[in-house]
């Protein structure tokens, strides 16, 4: 795909049920039916059932705990469920092998909590990391990718230097240039503006944000930070103990009258009763 396409795809509609031109149905990229997880005696999946929708930015909210980042796991198959279906564009995945899961997997891109940088390799290694493990290039190809990659992110210039040469935002930007290296169609991102001071954070978000728009990607992003939340979601998704209780645009979000969502989009316990509409 090339790196000058933009996108102009839809935005969510109410309930997340958005609409494509014409209406026709948006198409399902990733689809998790009747997910049920547990570790031990912590239950943290009963019954999860949520799809995401191609080209469009699904933001999964939630409290430390909730199983945010283990959702992820599952549908790259790192995890598997105890009972449910996981199916990616179609193909049911809960039961394919680690052999038989590694072509699927390169269809997908993952920008870590930490960045999880390689600290012994350069920005320049880090990057060129997927495409040597699975590209088969020329690496004269590999070099043209990862300067591209880099210039995209606002990372141009720093291939020589190792991560601890870079500062928290500048890791989360080399740990993006390595997830889009492979041209993923879908990008998973777990907490990308953890740690991150407001203006760095919002740095990350206007990348996220191009992403979508001139790469034409699927995003799935965890995070606590509400601020982006509604700045790079086309749909709000919130978990609590194991279920959806939410589920709708950033408007809808602000304005759901259930009480766990209002205490949680404002950081405050003390809510008693949500706002009127």
């Amino acid at each position: 795909m090339s790196r000058t396409q933009t996108h102009n795809g839809p935005r969510a509609a109410p309930g997340g049920a958005e609409r494509a031109p014409g209406g026709a149905a948006p198409k399902q990229i990733v689809r998790l039916q009747g997910i049920g997880k547990r570790f031990g005696g912590h239950e943290v999946f009963r019954d999860l059932t949520l799809a995401f929708f191609r080209g469009q930015t699904t933001v999964v909210l939630g409290q430390s705990g909730v199983g945010k980042s283990v959702m992820l796991k599952l549908i790259l198959g790192l995890l598997k469920p105890d009972r449910g279906r996981i199916h990616i564009d179609g193909t049911d995945i809960t039961d394919l092998s680690e052999r038989e899961l590694a072509p699927l997997r390169t269809r997908f891109g993952m920008v870590f909590q930490g960045a999880a940088l390689f600290d012994y390799l350069t920005v320049f290694e880090n990057v060129a990391f997927a495409l040597r493990e699975h590209a088969r290039l020329p690496e004269k190809q590999i070099r043209e990718i990862v300067r591209q990659e880099l210039a995209l992110v606002g990372m141009g210039g720093t291939e020589d230097l190792l991560p601890e040469e870079l500062s928290g935002g500048m890791k989360k930007r080399v740990g993006l240039a390595r997830a889009i290296a492979m041209d993923p169609e879908v990008i998973l991102y777990d907490e990308p503006t953890m740690g991150l001071d407001p203006v760095t954070a919002d740095t990350i978000n206007a990348l996220i944000l191009m992403c979508q728009r001139e790469l034409q990607t699927t995003s799935i992003v965890v995070t606590h930070d509400m601020a982006s939340a509604y700045r790079v979601g086309d749909r709000l998704v919130m978990l609590h103990e194991g279920e959806i209780i939410a589920d709708g645009t950033p408007e809808e979000i602000r304005r759901h009258p259930d009480i766990r969502v209002q205490r949680f989009i404002h950081g405050d316990a003390s809510l008693t009763a949500a706002p009127p509409g």
